[in-house]
């Protein structure tokens, strides 16, 4: 069964290898993308129980993932929101789950660990949609 996900990132370059990549390895079926705080937040505000896993970078076009991490505090508990950045430093770690996250990931060298991640936290809760 797919993993409904969303991304909240906004360098195309990204996009164009993270998706394919999530769609092979993880079984991922992208819904959407936003490259704004405002543009993630509204989505998965009008999509509230139509997604299983955000993946949210912290510095966007406009805004902060901060915010959008924020925005995903009320969520279903089979929804993950995991946090896919270059600054993952252990302040910005901690920030992070303080918000809500469920796994903060380095884009640099934490790959492998972030796919493992989407592959083994499948909670029986994750429902089809």
């Amino acid at each position: 069964m797919a993993l409904i996900t969303f991304l909240v990132e906004d360098s195309p370059t990204i996009r164009d290898n993270l998706m394919p990549a999530l769609e092979d390895m993880v079984n991922a079926s992208i819904v959407g993308f936003a490259e704004t705080e405002a543009e993630a937040a509204n989505w998965l505000a009008e999509h509230g129980d139509e997604w299983q896993l955000a993946i949210v970078d912290l510095f966007l076009k406009e805004g902060s993932g901060l915010g959008v991490l924020a925005g995903c505090r009320e969520r279903g508990p089979g929804q993950r929101v995991v946090v896919l950045t270059n600054y993952a430093t252990s302040d910005i770690r901690e920030r992070c789950r303080k918000l809500g996250a469920d796994a903060v990931f380095d884009k640099s060298n934490e790959l492998d660990a972030f796919l493992e991640f989407c592959n083994r936290d499948r909670p029986s809760s994750f429902a089809a949609l």
